[in-house]
C-alpha cells in the first residue's frame, strides 16, 4: 500500500470515527465531496495545503494524522 492509500485509509477512519460523511467534511475543508472521496481510495497526490485543510477539518495537528497513519502500517505488519 503506497503513502496516498495510506492516508486516505487515516482520513477515512477518522471520519467516520467522528461520524463525519464525506459531504460534511467536504464543506468544513471547502474541498469537494470528489475530491474527499478520491483521498480516502488513494487516488489523489494531496497538497501540503489540502492535507491541512483536512487535518484542520477533522480538528488534529498534521503530525497527529500522520502518526496515525504510521500505527496503522505497523499493525499491517
Amino acid at each position: 500500500m503506497d503513502i496516498r492509500e495510506r492516508f486516505g485509509k487515516t482520513v477515512s477512519s477518522i471520519r467516520r470515527k467522528q461520524n463525519l460523511s464525506q459531504e460534511k467534511l467536504a464543506e468544513i475543508s471547502k474541498l469537494d465531496r470528489t475530491y474527499i472521496g478520491g483521498v480516502e481510495r488513494g487516488e489523489r497526490n494531496l497538497s501540503l495545503l489540502n492535507i491541512e485543510r483536512l487535518s484542520n477539518a477533522l480538528q488534529m495537528e498534521i503530525s497527529e494524522v500522520f502518526r496515525l497513519m504510521e500505527g496503522d502500517t505497523h499493525n499491517e505488519d
